[in-house]
């Protein structure tokens, strides 16, 4: 650090070690002792001033400084040898109550040079040294919890603002003579952290340190401070700032606080201060405690070894101050204790790694980049099960929890502080320390302000040379956060161990001798790599790394090593067993060698002596590279150890074919093998007496042992789905037995008639829910997409069905769901009715749905839901209560969402407008495109579209969670996604080499200006004098933004009149885009269908919504590229793509940016995107074919994706003048974003 400590510092600390040192007392006590009046506070100075300033004590210094002057001097004459500034509220948040922020700098300085004045004049008179203490308060505001109880996640003031608040404050009072800083009454730490880093850098600035002491604030008997801290979490939080003292002060008496002093008495290496109140306050809030008693409390204190700094705060006068002075005369100070060297880390309880600590396990599954199930929780800000993901790691023995927002498709620097926010409010969760994981620095910082405690930040490195790695480690230090460090430089990552060490030792150095970091908060991270590969340079990996941690422990002293574990394993994934093998035996070596830390799948785990002895020795070979062909002996012991006998060697493979033939039925269905079912339900057939025993007897067994698989968590839906593929087939085989007997058919448990309901097309989730019914002996009466309510209700009487099930994607489906249950109330049916789908939710259900029909309504999440709830529903037993008790819940949910306020829009519409984004239209010239009008594709080249498939909405739209290719590795889904994707890979050729998919587009680039804000003309001409449509786009109304900005996809388009409303020059153009390959796929899918191939069929339909969404992707690339040509040398690769790494945006109207559905009308006009790509819109805004997207292009470098949010009712009245329409109508297109009940 460049400042350095000031001469005082010595001083003092040499004091301190002779004897305890008085602190005054409370001068807000005798300040109210003093029975000031309004005019006195007011002074001459502020006579007139318009707001009442009596109670404003800091403001005393300008209007009463003789008060202030004789109050120092009585705690003073008392024995006082440290003073403290009449400054606790002399910050601008503070000051703001009376509207004095201006005053800020003088009220310090000046209280500062009383305070200064009263302390030389005395150490005159006494010989005896005295010094000034400069205040720094808590201010009125707390930047770890929410004033707001319906909103954990909001904030009333920020880390800069307090930052800003204490230098301005601090530079003051050092100014006005303080010979310290004391930053006390600290009830939430991230106050203090903020001052602390204000401190920092004032210091730096100055070129001197001063002495600091801190205190806190223990509330109650938890033993806690109001932000929920332990006295130790509170210290090790802290502790970076190097205090001359640490401290408890205010809301106890001395009795109360003993306990906590004592703690920190223990843990605090450097000196103890106390200054508690006068006892508890009465019931009149004053405080009885007369000075013998506080004094004899406070001697126990120092004759128990405790403190160094004693004082009083509330209720403690200059007569207390003397007789604590009195009492502790000749007794000795505390004597600071040694503590080992140890990294300190802090959530609200403290979590030290010291010399002996076992293996530290880094929770892993709160990163969107390793958990596909977070990721979509977080984009589809489902905050309150994201935070169940955090909580289960807790309690499932993470000691440090790693949140990691990195995605394309979030703002992932808001994502990171909402959690953080929201994680504060969770006790369970915010006990142990957060690692905030980041490759992007301005996240991490982001995220280092809103936690409280000491976290650590993952990660740094050299890679971007030594100057930003030292600007970074420098603040990772002023925010006290330990850092992990990447063996990266500017040649890259290192691989060997000559380069790992090489780069450790060069970090650590810096670290250490440049920034004057704690060398036990260093972590590094040597890099772990795949073993086993078959390339000879990647045989030695592990040894590399194990030998680096070595290394870093002996050479680099009390720096700890980290590393994300799964990595070695990679080249066996696929193979749980040996990759868990892999695990063991790596870390079983790597802890011994010194490993610290690692990010690990304690699922993956198997116990080193629990190996079989062969499989051990073989991955030791390997792990420590004992042998040159330890690998190819490795992969062929690999085989046998390969899971569950589902991968086994073919050897094995067939062996069930000697079973039984019962047991062979129940093999293949759980397996999803259709090769024998037929040869085998033939003899099932001849040793039954009638064919229908069949059914119900082995093929019932077996897919009753499919079904308990399934909701077990131990069979994946794509696993299920085969399973019926192969019931189908054997029932179809044996129907024409059972037709020649003309016995009465096989009894199902229930009849349900499904439908995607009118105005949606989409319907892959409902057929999945309807194969899985299926396996489950319930006959389902599948209506297919765009039904009617009266088709639906018809059906449902003409074949005495037993249930009904509605299914939607889109938003207007909502509504189209409350309209059948209204006509089913109304032509009083008495079935119950099940909703599902993508867009419909339990509180939408509960509120929406459920009070239109006296019949149960349930909500049903997914496929493996959907059996328990038919079951129960069709089940006179069961029913009553399950009915009962949904009915309860659902009653619940309305009474949360009654008194749940709606998230309202923060700003009117007007001043939304005032906030647009500020682009310098005149320095940008907008790219012309090479091509305008319309482009039309027919026979689009489909393998062009293979590379561009993003696969893991591929996967959860089989409802297997997880990030492709990660997915594969994954301990409780991998082998089903494999199994899927080559599957899905074979009926890709299928599709392609047979031309049963044809991709079909068309794109539009037109000249375009924005008018009145919000609008997009589109031209006919570069003349600009015919417009040929109106764009209406929704505007932001939210203060959230960090920059302040209310969003609209409008202000991505240069305005054609200036703010004084004369006509700019200046032209932009707009793009359009509709794309399908869904032609022909509903008949294949129908054809699979009566094939009983439900798996294809369903297949068929999740590739070509990937085809379309890949071809989409295609078409932006190319317009970027060549037909509008504002980036043609771009270079992205698919993952960069998938995360959106481009310029320019493609939002789709009925999507966040732009969610008014209406607006695709416009868009295929524009296009005539039904005569150029076969596509039609429903009634309802959806597109036909379903495996379709559309949507418009923007150019602008600032154009980015966002969500709307709510919005109020003046810009949708001002929305429905322009787009012509009624307000009613667009109320319901608008329903899901209003911030009010049109109702």
């Amino acid at each position: 650090m460049a400042a350095l400590p000031s001469a005082l510092t010595a001083t003092l600390t040499e004091r301190l070690g002779e004897r305890i040192l008085m602190l005054d007392g409370g001068m807000g006590t005798m300040i109210q002792n003093a029975k000031l009046e309004e005019a006195d506070f007011r002074g001459e100075r502020f006579g007139d001033w318009p707001s009442e300033l009596k109670g404003n004590n800091d403001l005393l210094a300008l209007t009463c400084p003789d008060l202030v002057t004789r109050l120092h001097r009585a705690y003073l004459e008392a024995g006082a040898d440290i003073i403290e500034t009449n400054t606790f509220n002399s910050t601008r948040l503070s000051q703001a109550d009376y509207g004095m922020e201006a005053l800020v700098p003088e009220i310090n300085r000046e209280s500062a040079r009383l305070a200064r004045a009263a302390c030389d004049a005395v150490a005159a008179e006494t010989g005896v040294p005295r010094y000034v203490a400069g205040v720094l308060g808590p201010t009125s505001r707390t930047a770890s919890l929410s004033p707001d109880v319906n909103d954990p996640a909001k904030r009333n003031v920020t880390f800069d603002q307090l930052r800003d608040n204490y230098y301005e404050a601090a530079e003051a009072l050092i100014e006005g003579g303080a010979d310290l800083i004391l930053i006390e009454t600290i009830f939430d730490t991230l106050n203090a952290k903020a001052a602390i880093f204000a401190l920092e850098a004032l210091f730096d600035d100055r070129g001197e340190r001063l002495p600091v002491m801190i205190s806190g604030t223990i509330t109650d008997a938890s033993g806690r401070t109001l932000s929920g801290q332990t006295t130790e979490a509170f210290w090790n939080s802290v502790r970076h700032a190097q205090p001359l003292s640490i401290g408890l002060n205010c809301a106890l008496g001395a009795e109360e606080l003993r306990p906590y002093l004592e703690e920190l008495s223990t843990k605090a290496d450097t000196f103890v201060s106390a200054h508690p109140n006068a006892g508890l306050p009465n019931e009149f809030g004053e405080y009885d405690q007369t000075p013998e008693e506080m004094a004899a409390i406070v001697a126990e204190f120092a004759s128990s070894g405790l403190v160094n700094i004693i004082g009083g705060c509330c209720g403690s006068t200059p007569e207390h101050i003397a007789a604590i002075h009195a009492a502790i005369q000749g007794m000795a100070p505390r004597k600071v204790p040694e503590r080992p060297r140890a990294c300190r880390l802090a959530g609200l309880e403290p979590f030290n790694i010291e010399k002996g600590s076992l293996f530290v396990n880094v929770g892993e599954r709160t990163n969107v980049t390793g958990s596909a199930r977070f990721k979509r929780l977080i984009v589809e800000e489902d905050y309150t099960t994201a935070l169940e993901v955090a909580l289960d790691q807790v309690e499932n023995g993470a000691q440090i929890i790693d949140i990691n927002m990195d995605e394309g498709m979030l703002e992932s620097q808001e994502a990171m502080v909402r959690f953080l926010n929201l994680i504060a409010g969770e006790p369970d969760i915010a006990r142990v320390p957060i690692m905030i994981d980041s490759s992007k620095w301005e996240i991490i910082e982001a995220g280092l302000k809103c936690v409280q405690g000491k976290a650590v930040v993952n990660s740094i490195s050299l890679k971007e040379g030594e100057e930003a790695f030292l600007e970074q480690a420098t603040l990772c230090r002023r925010y006290g956060a330990a850092v992990v460090v990447m063996a990266f430089d500017e040649t890259g990552q290192a691989d060997t161990f000559a380069r790992k060490t090489e780069i450790c030792q060069r970090a650590y150095e810096l670290l250490v001798e440049r920034v004057g970091f704690p060398p036990e908060d260093i972590i590094f991270d040597p890099n772990i790599f795949a073993i086993a590969t078959g390339i000879e340079e990647h045989d030695n990996y592990a040894v590399d790394f194990i030998e680096a941690t070595r290394w870093i422990r002996e050479h680099l002293p009390h720096a700890m090593v980290s590393g994300g574990v799964s990595n070695v394993s990679f080249s066996f994934r696929g193979n749980d067993p040996v990759r868990e093998a892999i695990h063991s035996v790596f870390l079983y070596h790597a802890i011994r060698a010194g490993l610290t830390m690692g990010i690990v799948n304690a699922g993956q785990l198997a116990v080193y002596d629990d190996l079989p002895e062969e499989l051990r020795e073989a991955v030791e070979d390997v792990v420590l590279n004992r042998r040159s062909d330890g690998t190819e002996r490795l992969v062929d012991l690999a085989e046998k150890y390969k899971g569950d006998g589902s991968g086994a060697a073919k050897k094995e493979d067939l062996e069930w074919r000697s079973w039984e033939v019962e047991k062979r039925i129940e093999h293949a269905l759980v397996k999803g093998i259709t090769a024998f079912i037929e040869e085998d339900t033939e003899l099932a057939r001849q040793r039954a007496a009638r064919p229908i025993e069949v059914i119900e007897g082995p093929l019932m067994d077996g897919m009753n042992v499919v079904g308990d698989l399934f909701g077990a968590g131990k069979m994946f839906l794509p696993q299920v789905v085969k399973s019926a593929r192969v019931m189908k087939q054997a029932v179809a085989y044996l129907i024409p037995f059972i037709e020649a007997e003309k016995s009465e058919d096989t009894q199902a448990k229930g009849k349900i008639v499904m439908a995607t309901v009118k105005g949606d097309v989409h319907d892959i989730g409902k057929n999945i829910v309807g194969v899985v019914l299926q396996c489950n002996n319930y006959e389902v009466i599948d209506l297919g997409v765009m039904v009617p309510a009266e088709k639906i209700l018809q059906t449902a009487r003409d074949v005495n069905a037993d249930i009904i099930g509605l299914s939607g994607l889109i938003t207007p489906s909502l509504d189209e769901m409350v309209h059948v249950a209204k006509e089913m109330k109304r032509q009083g049916f008495k079935l119950p009715l099940l909703i599902g789908g993508a867009t419909t939710s339990k509180a939408h259900t509960a509120v929406k749905v459920e009070p239109q029909y006296d019949e149960p309504v349930i909500y049903v999440t997914d496929a493996s839901r959907a059996v328990g709830v038919a079951g129960k529903l069709l089940s006179p037993t069961l029913k009553p209560a399950y009915v009962a008790e949904i009915k309860a819940e659902y009653e619940q949910v309305r009474e949360r969402n009654a008194k749940r306020r709606p998230k309202a829009a923060d700003l009117s519409y007007a001043e939304a407008r005032q906030r647009k984004l500020p682009i310098d239209w005149d320095s940008y010239t907008p790219p012309r495109p090479a091509i305008t009008g319309l482009k039309v594709f027919e026979g689009y080249d489909i393998e062009e579209l293979v590379e561009r498939i993003d696969w893991t909405p591929f996967f959860m739209s089989w409802e297997l969670a997880g990030k492709y290719p990660k997915i594969f590795d994954d301990a409780v889904v991998g082998e089903a996604a494999r199994n899927l994707f080559a599957d899905a890979q074979q009926m890709l050729r299928k599709l392609i080499d047979g031309k049963h998919v044809e991709a079909r587009g068309v794109i539009g680039l037109w000249p375009a200006n924005s008018v009145d804000d919000d609008v997009i003309e589109v031209y006919a001409d570069e003349s600009r004098s015919e417009v040929i449509a109106r764009l209406h786009h929704i505007r932001q109304q939210t203060t959230k933004n960090r920059d302040g900005v209310c969003y609209s996809l409008a202000d991505f388009v240069a305005p054609r009149y200036d703010a004084d409303g004369n006509e700019r020059d200046q032209l932009d153009w707009v793009g359009g885009f509709a794309v399908t390959t869904g032609h022909g796929v509903e008949a294949l899918a129908e054809r699979y269908k009566a094939a009983g191939d439900d798996y294809s069929a369903i297949m068929v339909q999740a590739l070509t919504d990937r085809l379309a969404e890949a071809f989409a992707e295609r078409m932006h690339e190319r317009v970027r590229k060549e037909f509008w040509g504002y980036v043609p040398d771009e270079t992205l690769d698919n993952d960069a793509l998938i995360a959106e790494k481009y310029q320019g945006i493609r939002p789709a109207p009925g999507y966040p940016a732009c969610p008014d559905h209406t607006e695709k009308r416009t868009l295929f006009q524009l296009l005539d995107a039904t005569e150029n790509a076969g596509i039609e819109l429903t009634e309802n805004f959806a597109m036909w074919p379903a495996a379709a997207v559309s949507g418009w292009y923007f150019s602008h470098p600032q154009a980015k994706y966002f969500s709307t949010g709510k919005i109020t009712r003046d810009q949708v009245e001002a929305l429905a003048q322009r787009k012509g329409m009624s307000l009613e109508e667009l109320e319901r297109w608008l329903s899901p974003v209003l911030s009010y009940d049109p109702a």
